[in-house]
């Protein structure tokens, strides 16, 4: 249990975030990814999938796939 809560990191305040392309301002006034801003502020790291929802919208011809599953 120690552990685990040492290895929590909290973000804390106002985020200045874009309302279009949602990249994040940093401290020296910076525009950074969320991926990157939550790396380089958290011990997160990322990795990256494709929800259902957006492979049924991009890769209409692959969504069957997805139902077989269901």
């Amino acid at each position: 249990m120690k552990k685990a809560l040492s290895e929590v990191r909290t973000l804390r305040g106002l985020l200045p975030i874009c309302a279009v392309c949602k990249q994040i301002k940093d401290e020296e006034e910076h525009w950074n990814s969320v991926e990157s801003y939550l790396e380089k502020h958290t011990h997160a790291e990322f990795t990256h999938d494709i929800c259902p929802e957006c492979i049924r919208r991009l890769y209409p011809k692959y969504s069957n796939i997805l139902d077989k599953r269901s």
